[in-house]
């Protein structure tokens, strides 16, 4: 993974020790609360609805045991609700119910960073100090500026990869750190890289999606893809560029949001992203895309022009790490591994076929740990969890850990022969479930038990459908279904590019969900990227899970041999889905006269 810089460092400090005399001239009144909102947003720290929240950045998702150490610390140390509630009364009337709070934790998201709902404000500045002294930060994670840039969390590794685009990404995450130009863009703005075959990054859901290829003279460039994005309007990116030269990237970007900076919206924060400028504009924002950049290239002499060197310096910094590896036939290994299956647990066969994935290096595999477990929000780990993690990284993968967009982490180099042992450690941890890529492998925000923004609760609702779907043996039969829960449309859950999404409405004051169906995100399981299509009349929170398992049912019911749901579900169309959930609907009316209010 990166090694950062004695610049990085450096900079990393003096940034955290910039925000603590930011904050202490706040709190002794220097400076307004305005003056200081746009202060802390620089830094990651947001106000939710109970107490502060802090997102790190990690960007593309890499993560080293060290770091995760210092964020179970912060978890174990800082997550304390007692010193951080704003609202006690609010808190008090309820919407946790009778459970412990979910505390001493943090909350891997689907932008591959991690998140803390309870750390105090005044405790902010030591938590800063704390993630400088691994380089970490929280710079750019919240704002009207360029985001944390994410990638597949096989990058590097993936055995369909073109081109590796950790160094890109690095260079782009330089880029566009505190650039002056884009400070105070008309809206957030993210951008993802894939550099494999298979879209594993979602790219086209993004302000800017950036696909690694090779022209025809084996030439490495970008396919841009611009405008994509979710919320209120889900757009799909539009390709503006089907080929940019590796080294003019830099350039080409530089024009993409230049034009977004001028003429995007500042009047509405609903029509401020560039997929709505890019959606009225059309041609005539990409002509004024190529005519910017015409001027950066030859009117300002391409000052962004990504070198051999540089490009050089930072691919240095991604040297796979020097394993011991055995180098005997790595067809051996494979045999004695299922052997070691077939004799241990057929839960551990299927683990390998649900959470181990090939890697470039034969010896080699990558696993991904599932943070989706019966009792734990979706994406949620313990301080105690973060540490146990951090020491399976050290013993199984390097040290080296990566976040998933799925709300998982992977580890990426992992032996072949260590995989049994692997996997009993990680049963002992609970994170060796076989189920990703599964129903209960669902992605969900934190919702209205934490966000100030969100409508209804996710984390009740995935609950409920994690505890109907416990049962391996009906998981696999089911097969591989993305499931996707939001809490309001900002969609931080994603909930358009699932195959089943759940979307949380406010309907007088109480919470309702909306279904989607045939939503995707663009990887090979889904299809080309879609939003997904609502079904009917928005439900009540009682009625969800037998919705979901109506949907279930009635692929079970009228699927092909080894046909998958999202495959049955574009073949048959939504009327039978739909009218089993409405059947659904009416039977847990029947049943029950008023609504049931989870608790997590």
């Amino acid at each position: 993974m990166y090694q950062y810089t004695e610049f990085d460092k450096q900079f990393i400090r003096q940034r955290a020790a910039q925000f603590r005399d930011q904050l202490e001239r706040f709190q002794a009144g220097k400076i307004s609360g305005e003056e200081f909102l746009p202060l802390r947003l620089q830094n990651g720290w947001y106000v939710q609805r109970y107490a502060p929240m802090l997102r790190v950045a990690v960007p593309y998702g890499e993560i080293n045991s060290d770091q995760v150490r210092v964020l179970a610390r912060i978890a174990r140390e800082y997550d304390t609700p007692e010193a951080a509630v704003i609202n006690e009364a609010n808190l008090a009337q309820g919407q946790f119910g009778s459970k412990p709070l979910p505390t001493n934790y943090a909350h891997f998201s689907t932008r591959q960073n991690a998140q803390f709902n309870w750390i105090p404000l005044a405790k902010a500045a030591d938590v800063m100090d704390l993630l400088a002294s691994v380089n970490m930060h929280g710079i750019q994670t919240s704002g009207n500026c360029i985001r944390n840039i994410t990638t597949d969390e096989r990058a590097g590794i993936a055995v369909d990869e073109i081109a590796d685009p950790r160094p890109f990404a690095e260079i782009l995450r330089q880029w566009s750190t505190l650039h002056p130009e884009f400070a105070f863009l008309p809206r957030k703005f993210k951008i993802a890289i894939s550099g494999a075959r298979e879209d594993r990054a979602a790219t086209a859901w993004h302000d800017v999606g950036l696909h690694v290829l090779r022209n025809s003279d084996g030439e490495v460039g970008f396919k841009v893809l611009v405008g994509g994005g979710m919320g209120r309007t889900p757009v799909v990116g539009t390709t503006i560029s089907e080929f940019v030269a590796w080294d003019q990237i830099l350039n080409y970007l530089e024009a993409v949001v230049r034009v977004y900076n001028r003429y995007g919206r500042r009047d509405n924060k609903y029509k401020a992203r560039i997929k709505i400028l890019v959606k009225a504009e059309g041609q005539k924002y990409i002509d004024q895309v190529e005519a910017e950049y015409r001027d950066i290239v030859e009117k300002d002499g391409a000052p962004h022009t990504i070198t051999q060197a540089e490009l050089d310096r930072v691919a240095a910094s991604f040297v796979p790490p020097s394993l011991d590896c055995d180098r005997a036939d790595a067809d051996a290994k494979i045999a004695n591994i299922l052997r070691a299956a077939a004799e241990d647990d057929i839960e551990f066969g299927r683990w390998l076929q649900q959470n181990v994935a090939p890697h470039k290096n034969p010896d080699l595999r990558a696993v991904t740990l599932s943070f989706k477990r019966l009792g734990q929000a979706p994406g949620d780990a313990t301080a105690d969890q973060l540490d146990r993690v951090a020491e399976l990284a050290d013993q199984f993968s390097a040290g080296e850990l990566r976040i998933t967009h799925d709300q998982n982490v992977l580890l990426p180099w992992v032996r072949c022969d260590q995989l049994p042992e692997l996997w009993r450690a990680a049963r002992k941890l609970g994170l060796a479930k076989p189920n990703i890529r599964l129903v209960s492998d669902m992605i969900a925000c934190p919702g209205g038990d934490f966000c100030a923004l969100a409508n209804a609760r996710s984390i009740p609702i995935a609950e409920a459908i994690t505890e109907r779907y416990q049962d391996l043996d009906e998981l696999f039969d089911l097969g591989e279904i993305d499931l996707h829960i939001s809490g309001c449309m900002n969609s931080c859950g994603h909930h358009h590019t699932g195959h089943i999404g759940i979307l949380g409405v406010d309907k007088d004051g109480q919470e309702w969900y909306q279904i989607t169906l045939a939503g995707s995100d663009g990887s090979a399981l889904s299809g080309a990227p879609v939003a997904g299509k609502v079904v009917g009349p928005s439900f009540a929170a009682a009625e969800v899970p037998d919705v979901i398992e109506a949907l279930l049912d009635t692929y079970k019911a009228h699927r092909d041999a080894g046909e998958t749901f999202i495959k049955a579900l574009n073949r048959l169309g939504h009327e039978p889905f739909k009218a089993a959930a409405n059947g659904a609907r009416e039977s847990t009316r029947r049943e029950n006269t008023l609504p049931i209010a989870y608790e997590i």
